[in-house]
């Protein structure tokens, strides 16, 4: 018996992607599934493939129908932020729009679902918390406004939530996967180093789940090439910029 046996999980995000096929691990695992995402179509096309699963589908965007939703899904032992959204924009082709768009997405969403469900698995002493950010997070990169910076904050509101919620008996961790072949990383038109199919990634976070420790970065060694240029100059890493 696994650790997600009878377990529900609620997964926001889950209409595409990543998401997608971590639904159909956690499905695989045991687990009772809630999906969450802007598309119904889509998440009514998961839940006829995946028994125990039912779909409640919602904006982060839109605080009124985030409340809603946390209502609708009732009691859950654990959830997955996995929303997101990606454009490539430069400095120098600067669109505040879409700028706003992807962090509306990818951070405050995060910050209205954790608003309304955190509580309440602090007063019940219990619950699991997984954020997906992205090794993006680490470290500014060319044409990526928005993103990059909203997966760093990402990244620091799961630090600061470890450090707030010790002894809370609630469990926050931060997976940061590098490149996942999805509708999103098609946009790309660079060559991606150490590209991962959905369920390559899913696979990964299953595995980091399934522990109790904080941070998981993958894939090795691309994350160790992207935390070590925190050890590395400026001079190296701006040359000839």
């Amino acid at each position: 018996m696994s650790k997600f046996d009878g377990k529900t999980y609620w997964i926001i995000g889950a209409s595409t992607g990543l998401g997608r096929a971590l639904a159909e691990v956690l499905h695989r695992e045991g687990a009772q599934l809630v999906l969450s995402a802007r598309s119904s179509d889509r998440l009514a096309e998961i839940c006829r493939a995946l028994p125990n699963t039912r779909a409640v589908p919602f904006d982060v965007t839109d605080l009124d129908a985030v409340r809603q939703a946390v209502v609708d899904v009732g009691r859950v032992d654990g959830l997955v932020y996995n929303a997101g959204t990606y454009d490539q924009i430069s400095v120098a082709d600067w669109d505040t729009e879409a700028a706003l768009a992807i962090s509306d997405v990818n951070y405050s969403g995060a910050l209205r679902v954790l608003g309304e469900t955190v509580p309440a698995f602090v007063r019940e002493g219990r619950g699991d918390i997984t954020l997906i950010g992205s090794l993006a997070g680490y470290h500014g990169l060319p044409n990526a406004i928005s993103y990059g910076a909203s997966k760093a904050a990402l990244i620091s509101l799961a630090e600061t939530m470890r450090h707030d919620l010790a002894g809370t008996g609630v469990t926050v961790r931060i997976v940061n996967p590098g490149f996942i072949k999805t509708r999103l990383t098609d946009k790309n038109s660079f060559r991606m180093p150490m590209l991962m199919t959905p369920e390559d990634a899913a696979d990964r976070v299953l595995r980091a789940m399934s522990r109790r420790r904080f941070r998981a970065d993958f894939p090795a060694p691309f994350s160790w090439v992207i935390r070590l240029i925190d050890y590395l100059p400026d001079i190296l890493v701006y040359r000839g910029k």
